[in-house]
């Protein structure tokens, strides 16, 4: 079917009986959502928002999360997408830093979120919630009377995300907002990723099961309702349920991260075998290295739909892999998309050859800065390129290799040893559900490696299985790579989004290690 315009806001207008939401709870038309879009704009302005503002969600994933993105985007104002599960004092930390004058949230998180409010001296009358909480505006209350037409004087916002980080408290990605409607830059943003990411406008099906307060799947979204597709939101992710919404809503789109793979080849072939995928068109992947093998398993299942792209918050997409490209050069992140330029430098600046693993380097995308922070955006540069902290390497054709972040790079004896390869060895044995590799002291090497193994459901734990997987990383790895101890967790922590914070586990085991030795 074809239809007009380059922006949500122009569909909607143009065809507002498209379906933009689908759900167990029925379809919301684009000139439904687009409705809601406008009330919300007026009532940011009257709740005294001006261009160049800030507001912040903190919301679990839910249609109305993105009705207040595209009222911020039409409204000249920074959304501040934060994640639900921070405690008051990190929410309360980034409302204040960010200098939100209105934050939205729903009933599950209003405690933490009027700790949070009280301490960033937040108004009560900029304080709204979806549904009815003490203390929060009801947004149906707020929305009560104002019109469904758009506002005027319409300018382009921006969406400013906190970065987790590897140290310190987490900084706002803020870029410099344009005095222009926000078409042109919904059909920029259009124009280069749906070209480089070979997606269409059309009839099709966005799955966001991803977190949406996360960058790529909070973009993903937003692209798919500015090619007029219908969106699916998942609440959360669960392997079983989301084959399930992939074959209800005949899904040909989605952004998934690694773990999520891992988890649903995890489950029974039988249960596999049920699910009709066949709608499935294109999967995109990133924020974390995916083994071979995983994706291999997957191209096996779902076919030639996987585009990989390797990019961060600051940077957005710098290269992508597209199926037939990864199958030719297996491992790789992918190639620089149209106008980026990638480069590899030591730690002291100097770039280094093909082959070469090294910081990896970016310019070409758009521009930003750490919010108050002008020393952390000017240490992530070498004139204008820049980087996240990650390690990889080119090889001579120009594609590019990840390796892992420089933070979590262990050094034994003198040589560098990538955590994540050793986790996608481990995580091609049956018996390992996920693996979190980490460097430790060790007076004789520097450091060490460790593996903390979360076993698969049905295996057991103990000496017997860790020598099992020893055994299998022989069969993968150089010596010089198996870890020294593999140690067994019921669970690992990662991130909503798939990310998993060595750091975070790192500490934790030292901290372990300390107090088993205290009360020896």
């Amino acid at each position: 079917m074809g239809f007009q315009g380059v922006s949500f806001y122009e569909i909607a207008a143009a065809h507002p009986d498209r379906p933009a939401f689908l759900s167990d709870a029925g379809t919301v038309s684009y000139g439904e959502l687009h409705a809601d879009v406008n009330r919300i704009s007026h009532a940011l302005r009257a709740l005294g928002l001006e261009p160049g503002d800030a507001m912040a969600t903190v919301l679990g994933n839910r249609a109305e999360f993105l009705a207040v993105l595209l009222a911020a985007m039409q409204s000249g104002v920074y959304l501040v997408p934060v994640s639900r599960h921070l405690t008051a004092p990190e929410i309360g930390y980034i409302l204040s830093d960010s200098g939100s004058k209105v934050v939205v949230t729903e009933a599950a998180f209003a405690d933490a979120v009027t700790a949070a409010a009280a301490e960033a001296a937040v108004k009560p009358e900029g304080r709204v919630s979806i549904d009815p909480a003490e203390g929060f505006e009801r947004l149906d209350a707020v929305l009560e009377g104002r019109p469904a037409d758009p506002p005027d004087e319409r300018r382009m916002g921006s969406v400013m995300l906190y970065t987790s980080g590897t140290t310190g408290r987490p900084k706002g990605v803020r870029r410099p907002l344009l005095d222009f409607p926000p078409e042109l830059a919904m059909a920029v943003l259009r124009e280069t990723l749906a070209r480089n990411l070979e997606i269409e406008p059309g009839d099709e099906v966005h799955l966001a099961v991803g977190p949406l307060y996360h960058s790529a799947p909070c973009v993903h979204a937003l692209l798919s309702l500015n090619l007029g597709h219908a969106v699916v939101v998942g609440d959360h992710f669960e392997p079983e349920r989301t084959l399930e919404l992939i074959e209800r809503y005949g899904v040909t789109n989605a952004f998934m991260v690694p773990t999520m793979f891992h988890r649903m080849l995890g489950l029974p072939a039988e249960v596999r075998g049920r699910h009709d995928l066949s709608s499935l068109r294109q999967v995109y992947h990133s924020a974390a290295p995916i083994p071979v093998e995983t994706k291999r398993r997957m191209l096996d299942w779902w076919g030639p739909v996987l585009y990989e792209y390797y990019g961060s918050t600051e940077s957005g997409p710098v290269v992508v892999a597209r199926p037939r490209e990864w199958l030719e050069h297996p491992g790789t992140v992918g190639r620089p998309v149209e106008g980026v330029e990638i480069k590899i430098f030591d730690e002291s600046g100097a770039e280094l050859p093909p082959g070469e693993p090294g910081l990896i380097y970016a310019r070409g995308q758009a521009g930003f800065e750490y919010h108050r922070d002008p020393d952390k955006t000017a240490a992530s540069m070498i004139g204008d390129f820049y980087t996240p902290g990650d390690i990889g390497h080119l090889d001579e054709d120009g594609w590019l290799y990840m390796s892992d972040r420089r933070t979590d790079l262990i050094i034994t004896g003198g040589v560098n040893i990538y955590p994540a390869e050793i986790e996608a060895a481990l995580l091609q044995h049956p018996a390992v559900a996920d693996v979190a590799v980490i460097g430790v002291p060790d007076e004789d090497w520097g450091q060490s490696a460790v593996a903390l193994v979360e076993p698969a459901p049905g295996s057991e734990q103990g000496e017997a299985l860790a020598d099992e997987l020893l055994a299998h990383c022989a069969t993968l790895l150089a010596r010089l790579k198996h870890p020294r101890r593999i140690e067994f967790r019921d669970s690992l922590p990662r991130t909503p989004s798939g990310k998993l914070s060595r750091r975070r586990v790192r500490e934790g085991y030292l901290r372990e290690q300390r107090e088993q030795g205290e009360s020896s």
